[in-house]
């Protein structure tokens, strides 16, 4: 059996043995995964969490739980403490770039021997962002790379972690925080990663105004950047903008001008 095909069945037998119609939410244990394994004859990932990544972040959750969902709505997976998890069902509004939005041309300032090298992953991607200041750009703040890859536990969470944290200033003094989630290939944003993105900010940063921003690649070479907002316990897209990197001499006089009239609208 396929990875992903086992992944379904451990999944969606968890899911089953505990729901029961008009449930909103359903937990389970990690450990739960390994008993379910050997009851269904399948091997189990090397890693365990993979296996609710994989659910979180990169692939959709079997029909068979898909479909106990009410319209309007969709079950996702959230951390509930150190080796527990719960399906939630949540409103359905996928994090997604929207194909209509203008993009904006930014001078591409990426080293030649990392742009070389570089592939089209969320490293990449964080890359690019920081050596075209594209948080600065897009958030209207000054900002500074903190940590890559900050993972901390999170009280009635568990672990979480951001791919990326950076510290801001703006011009009246005021100082935010940054977590970054970038995602590159097949990887989409998630719900769960920004709510727990947003509860690190509150458990570690409490003084700081917490900004959530999400970064991914689209077809030819596009970086699209979102900041979302939690609003009545939904995540939300507060603001996009898709950024295409180019060389200094592919930005004429019209570009400029579409961009002074972005500015007075």
């Amino acid at each position: 059996m396929k990875p992903q095909n086992r992944y379904s069945a451990i999944i969606e037998h968890i899911f089953k043995s505990r729901y029961k119609s008009g449930m909103n939410e359903v937990d389970f244990r990690r450990d739960e995964m390994v008993s379910v394994a050997k009851k269904l004859g399948v091997e189990l990932p090397k890693n365990l969490g993979d296996l609710v990544y994989s659910f979180r972040y990169r692939s959709e959750l079997p029909v068979a739980i898909q479909k106990e969902a009410p319209k309007g709505k969709t079950w996702i997976i959230r951390p509930a403490g150190q080796a527990k998890y719960r399906f939630v069902l949540v409103a359905d509004n996928p994090l997604k770039p929207n194909p209509n939005l203008a993009e904006t041309k930014v001078p591409d300032a990426t080293p030649g021997i990392i742009a070389k090298y570089a592939f089209s992953d969320e490293q990449a991607l964080l890359a690019k962002l920081r050596y075209n200041r594209l948080i600065d750009v897009f958030t209207g703040v000054t900002c500074y790379s903190l940590q890559n890859h900050l993972r901390t536990t999170v009280p009635d969470m568990g672990q979480v972690e951001a791919d990326e944290i950076y510290v801001g200033l703006d011009k009246k003094g005021v100082h935010y925080v940054f977590p970054i989630q970038a995602k590159g290939g097949t990887d989409k944003l998630s719900v769960v990663q920004i709510e727990q993105d947003l509860a690190m900010c509150k458990h570690k940063f409490p003084s700081l105004v917490c900004r959530s921003i999400g970064a991914q690649f689209i077809d030819d070479g596009v970086i699209v950047l979102f900041e979302f907002e939690q609003t009545s316990g939904s995540v939300r897209i507060s603001s996009e903008k898709h950024y295409r990197l180019v060389a200094p001499d592919e930005i004429d006089e019209t570009d400029l001008q579409g961009y002074r009239e972005r500015q007075s609208e």
